[in-house]
């Protein structure tokens, strides 16, 4: 099962990390139109339609996705002025603590979002730009990504009762 999650949580970066380079070809792109409309008025048309809008669906969706990744890996931001001083039993103790509290947060977070998706849906919900983009479609990304995460807190929390040990530590936090 671990194997599993950790793939899933793998392909969420990846897709992730994938969105963030969509973005910076989306954008190269629309410089290069304009530049090519500067030179050569007519050639070429000089603007992606409601481009700064997909966009901003990719950014906030490559944000969502990659938080499980990022939990997993070790790569979210932690100070560790009062937890390092702790006996490891402390230490065990307020892990769990901040992975369930980290948890109810982001169910919550969850439980708000899946709501959004389907109230989105309901109503027909677009975007205002040029192209009219259904929102429920970045939501749902976005509900996932909180979802991915959800289950990562939980699968971390697992760990540390199987283990009985910090699991988010890594020696070059500070």
């Amino acid at each position: 099962m671990n194997n599993l999650l950790d793939r899933i949580y793998k392909a969420a970066g990846l897709v992730s990390a994938l969105l963030i380079l969509a973005i910076c070809l989306l954008v190269s792109l629309q410089i290069v139109l304009n530049a090519i409309g500067r030179l050569s008025p007519g050639l070429l048309p000089s603007t992606i339609p409601s481009y700064a809008d997909f966009a901003g669906f990719m950014l906030a969706s490559s944000t969502f996705l990659a938080m499980a990744y990022t939990l997993r890996s070790g790569g979210h931001v932690r100070v560790n002025l009062f937890v390092q001083r702790l006996p490891q039993g402390g230490t065990l103790l307020a892990e769990a603590a901040a992975l369930v509290a980290g948890a109810a947060f982001v169910g919550l977070a969850l439980w708000y979002g899946v709501a959004l998706v389907l109230e989105s849906f309901h109503y027909g919900d677009v975007s205002s730009g040029i192209v009219p983009v259904p929102l429920w479609v970045p939501q749902s990304v976005m509900a996932v990504g909180l979802a991915l995460l959800l289950v990562a807190l939980l699968h971390t929390l697992a760990d540390l009762f199987r283990l009985r040990k910090p699991t988010l530590n890594s020696p070059d936090e500070v």
